[in-house]
């Protein structure tokens, strides 16, 4: 027989056969009740806490197949999570990690004509309690989660809550999932690495099945054939005019295509050429840390990542990439896949190698404190090596990180903080295993112990030590100090700060109704996942912001507020270059719509600080570092090569008129340089510095600084104008003020993207905003909002 796909229409039913719905798979088991209409949509109001009966339950999808050859295996990915599967009434697999891929004979189980398949999918729940309860001593999960005993099992630890998720712990299949000859041969993995010492030569190694012939490998314009013994084969290829791959910002992301054949088999892999190192040496300051590539030194401007979405069975590949497409637009170059969630399928490391998208790749651990007893072990060895090898030849795979938080959770715990010794012994099993097992799998991969971390057998606190490796600095939110705490700390690479906003309008109104619009309202207080969350948020706006006049505009400043905050710590960490050489927001994208740190809503659409990073993010700019008695202004440059860059420099007051406070130029390379020095006392109370810049390059720009809270100013009512006229598909916005507008936003009446937002706006100059709706025939109406219509009632 030839492989045949068992993904598609499957039926779904309780373990007691109450419940009885189709399921298509891949896919999980609350998107298939929802689908069927035997459950309301969890993300809607507060069903969420109805709901979670369903992870209680042991849930059993089933089919029926025909064999014309009973010689045949079973190939399934991502089953999720503790789950039996049968054939014909017999088990031929029990499975226990959703990370996995398993290939399994079915032996005497199959028969020619008509088979039956089903899985019984076990509740999480009751597994992990199982396990838990069968530990020699206590192992607590995570105090995000609601749901417990997460810890025990493989399965991405926030399907069991977090302070950003919804607790639904589903389970299901969202892999691939088909039946192939077991005596065919085949391609069981490919073993790429690249030489760039000599020029560029990449090593393939061919591991085979059921195949000792000749092996075949095309690439580059070469085809190179050798003889596989014993289902090994290697072959080395020396690339003549190697283009190089280069991170998005940088150069070109070329990309050339490696087919490997083997008798029938045949394997397909898209290959950029790059030196890809992890560099972190000790200096004066403490321990650097930073990305080269191909030699060059790479400031890394990004965000965190967590899955697309809470139900897998929403997840496609085209939600994913558009998510991934707005990294790119806003001038990011890396992603990190935070390690509570999942490793994610090759279409999505295709995709950022096609964009240029650095990945830092955390090992699925997180915040947890976990097992490792040999059992364990064994599921997370197996874990890492199918991963690695699924992953590792991509181009845009910068490190591999072995954690989450695990050092630091050894301190929130009880039982961890009064046995400290066992509990570091404990984890040590597991940090060590996850990198053996990588070596194993690839023996040049780039590794870091954990995140955070000041380095290697290093258990210290990288929250509040900024001098070596990579930080996480949540003081500003968890602790609720001032924006400008974030320029007390210089790190060397924050992979993890952020601030919260609430989701945009559009969003509140698919999960509530205009009754609960209000921050104390359940439904909204159900949507906020982060203890103290909604109170912090506020808390904050009376520090920094007049307040706002209605709901919805205290949904638009929380999305201001947000933007300065990241701004303000992008900023002043860029102006450090190169102390410190990477930035990552936590975080990206949101599961399912809640208010959390996201800069892009649930389904994609672009908050403030979103549009914001666009401009601090950009390759070449100018920030505004406060030191002393001066405003001083910085050059940034990311590019390969320097440019001049010059400033000009106003006193700028709220009806728009402008004072000339100077103007400067450097040379900017590889080092951030001040360019521009103004003393604070250049300004009046009533004025904000404005500039503009230029560069060498043909880059410009230009922003507004606010030395002071912007409750502090007399805004004035910005009377804005706006005409509306078509360019094609897209809707042009042409925007006028008659004072100082600050954070102008347009929000549509229907789905789409503008291409900028929340812009600041003069009179005497007119701004344009393209919007470009999904729907090219839909006619959208525009609301407009600035900080002052937001904030005063005259």
């Amino acid at each position: 027989m030839t492989s045949a796909d068992l993904s598609g229409d499957w039926r779904l039913r309780s373990k007691d056969g109450k419940l009885t719905a189709p399921m298509i798979l891949p896919g999980d088991v609350v998107s298939a009740l929802h689908d069927a209409a035997l459950i309301p949509d969890p993300y809607a109001g507060q069903n969420e806490y109805d709901l979670r009966w369903i992870c209680e339950t042991d849930w059993i999808v089933e089919r029926s197949f025909t064999l014309t050859d009973t010689d045949v295996d079973l190939v399934i990915s991502e089953l999720d999570t503790v789950a039996t599967v049968w054939v014909n009434d017999k088990v031929v697999l029990e499975a226990a990690n959703a990370f996995r891929t398993y290939r399994v004979a079915l032996g005497d189980a199959a028969r020619v004509g008509t088979n039956t398949i089903a899985i019984t999918l076990h509740s999480p729940v009751a597994a992990g309690k199982a396990l838990s309860d069968a530990h020699p001593f206590p192992v607590p999960w995570s105090k995000n989660c609601p749901i417990p005993y997460g810890n025990f099992l493989r399965k991405p630890a926030c399907d069991f809550g977090w302070d950003w998720n919804i607790a639904l712990a589903t389970s299901g299949v969202y892999g691939p999932l088909r039946l192939e000859p077991s005596q065919s041969a085949r391609i069981d993995r490919l073993a790429i690495a690249q030489d760039h010492g000599d020029g560029v030569t990449v090593t393939v190694g061919v591991h085979t099945t059921h195949h000792d012939g000749p092996v075949t490998v095309d690439f580059a314009g070469q085809t190179s054939t050798v003889q596989c013994r014993a289902g090994i084969s290697e072959v080395t290829i020396k690339v003549a005019n190697p283009i190089l791959w280069w991170p998005a910002g940088l150069g070109e992301q070329h990309l050339y295509d490696l087919t490997v054949t083997a008798g029938t088999a045949t394997a397909t892999r898209r290959i950029g050429l790059r030196r890809m190192e992890l560099i972190a040496e000790p200096d004066a300051a403490g321990l650097g840390f930073k990305i080269r590539v191909n030699g060059h030194d790479t400031f890394c401007k990004g965000a965190n990542w967590i899955p697309a979405d809470a139900l897998p069975g929403r997840i496609t590949d085209a939600k994913t990439r558009d998510l991934l497409q707005s990294a790119a637009r806003a001038n990011m170059n890396m992603v990190r896949i935070w390690g509570g969630g999942r490793y994610e399928p090759d279409s999505f490391y295709d995709a950022c190698d096609e964009l240029g998208l650095l990945v830092w790749q955390d090992f699925m651990f997180a915040c947890n404190l976990y097992p490792s007893d040999p059992a364990y072990l064994k599921e997370v060895r197996a874990e890492v090596h199918d991963n690695v090898a699924r992953m590792h030849h991509h181009a845009c795979l910068a490190l591999w990180c072995g954690d989450n938080e695990l050092v630091g959770a050894l301190g929130w715990y009880d039982v961890s903080r009064n046995d400290r010794d066992r509990y570091l012994v404990n984890y040590d099993r597991l940090n060590r295993c996850i990198e053996d097992a990588l070596r194993e799998t690839d023996p040049y991969a780039n590794w870091w112990p954990s995140s955070p971390s000041t380095g290697p057998l290093s258990f210290g606190d990288a929250w509040h030590d900024d001098s070596s490796g990579d930080m996480h600095f949540w003081s500003v939110w968890h602790e609720g100090r001032d924006f400008d705490h974030y320029r007390d700390v210089s790190p060397r690479f924050c992979s993890e700060f952020g601030f919260q906003s609430y989701p945009s309008m559009d969003i509140v109104r698919r999960f509530a109704d205009p009754q609960d619009f209000n921050i104390a309202a359940p439904v909204m207080e159900s949507h906020q996942k982060n203890a103290g969350g909604n109170a912090r948020i506020a808390e904050t706006m009376f520090r920094y912001f007049r307040f706002p006049v209605d709901f919805e505009n205290f949904v638009y400043v929380s999305q201001v507020q947000q933007a300065l905050a990241i701004k303000t710590a992008v900023t002043q960490w860029r102006g450090l270059k190169p102390h410190c050489m990477g930035t990552l927001i936590w975080q990206l994208n949101d599961t399912w719509p809640v208010c959390s740190w996201a800069s892009l809503d649930y389904g994609g659409g672009w908050k403030v600080l979103h549009h914001l990073s666009q401009a601090f993010y950009a390759p070449v700019t100018v920030v505004v570092m406060p030191e002393g008695d001066d405003l001083v202004l910085r050059a940034v440059n990311d590019r390969r090569d320097g440019v001049t860059v010059k400033v000009t420099a106003w006193a700028c007051a709220m009806d728009g008129s402008t004072r000339d406070l100077g103007q400067g130029a450097a040379e900017v390379t590889d080092s951030a340089v001040a360019v521009l020095r103004v003393p604070k006392a250049a300004l009046d109370a009533q004025e904000m510095l404005s500039f503009g810049w230029t560069a060498s390059d043909g880059a410009h720009g230009g922003d507004v600084f606010a030395p002071r809270p912007y409750k502090a100013y007399d805004l004035l009512p910005t009377h804005l104008t706006c005409d509306t006229t078509r360019d094609g598909d897209a809707h042009v916005l042409h925007l006028t003020a008659q004072n100082m507008a600050f954070f102008v936003t347009a929000e549509a009446s229907v789905p789409g993207r503008f291409d900028r937002n929340a812009i600041h706006l003069g009179p005497g100059h007119t701004a344009t905003l393209r919007f470009t709706p999904h729907d090219p025939d839909a006619t959208p109406t525009f609301t407009l909002r600035d900080l002052h219509s937001a904030t005063c009632t005259t």
